[in-house]
């Protein structure tokens, strides 16, 4: 794992200050968006009570099938 990390420095360093800049901001997108995964809202139990409904003829048979039964 160090010579990955030795291997990643060097081609960093053979990269012009401009472009280790972006390096450092895409480094920088990365961590944010994976601390806005983690501390993602879990939902719990019963939070989507009364925001979903069935129809009252729910078990009725449906007219497609009339002539099978």
């Amino acid at each position: 794992m160090k010579m990955e990390h030795t291997k990643l420095l060097t081609k960093l360093n053979h990269l012009p200050i401009e472009m280790q800049s972006e390096v450092n901001d895409f480094i920088d997108f990365l961590i944010s968006r994976k601390k806005k995964k983690i501390s993602k809202k879990k939902p719990t139990f019963g939070s989507a009570k009364g925001q979903i409904t069935i129809s009252t003829d729910f078990d009725e048979p449906l007219e497609d099938f009339t002539e099978y039964m």
